[in-house]
């Protein structure tokens, strides 16, 4: 597969992810991928997240399949990982909690029966990181949100689509920002 190119991963919140329950495809085939918007515009197919895992569990019942929560400064991310996943779900089955953790993976969702939409990570990769890796992920994600607002203004396609969809509010995810901003200076 020459030519192929690894989808960006976006940084996104976890508060804005689970506020996120539009899912597409780019194109017609089986093989087109799947993209997750949510409310700012963004269009993830891969994510980057840093956090705190502050619980895990293997919920497999024939096989190991682990469920843990990465925590940020907005809320918490629900990951899973098993057989398909056998490197993050090795790292997650020998992380101890609390950690600070690096995360890249693919966003899933699930539809309940009452039409409920529920967001999740499945990791490609999870590494143990320090606070400043967390820190510095917090900033960068504040930054690419605050610019993700910014531009709810202009008329990209994926933009209008999210403000269609969600009917954004900018204020709602500018405090989000702030919030997040303000956790790192209490830390410091």
């Amino acid at each position: 597969m020459s030519g192929y190119v690894r989808e960006v991963s976006r940084r996104v919140f976890a508060q804005e992810f689970r506020e996120s329950n539009l899912t597409f495809k780019d194109g017609d085939d089986q093989y087109s991928p799947q993209y997750l918007l949510t409310p700012t515009g963004a269009k993830v197919n891969r994510l980057f997240i840093v956090g705190t895992l502050i619980e895990k569990e293997d919920i497999g019942t024939d096989s190991e399949y682990w469920r843990g929560r990465v925590s940020d400064p907005t809320g918490s991310f629900m990951i899973y990982a098993g057989q398909y996943q056998p490197e993050a779900a090795q790292a997650l089955a020998e992380c101890e909690t609390p950690a600070f953790v690096a995360i890249v993976g693919k966003p899933s969702t699930y539809t309940n029966a009452e039409g409920t939409v529920f967001t999740s990570v499945r990791p490609e990769s999870i590494s143990i990181v320090d606070v400043a890796t967390r820190d510095l992920w917090v900033a960068d994600a504040a930054r690419r949100t605050l610019e993700r607002v910014k531009d709810l203004d202009n008329m990209d396609s994926n933009v209008v689509k999210a403000k269609e969809h969600y009917n954004t509010d900018k204020d709602h995810y500018s405090s989000m920002i702030r919030e997040a901003l303000r956790s790192l200076k209490e830390d410091l």
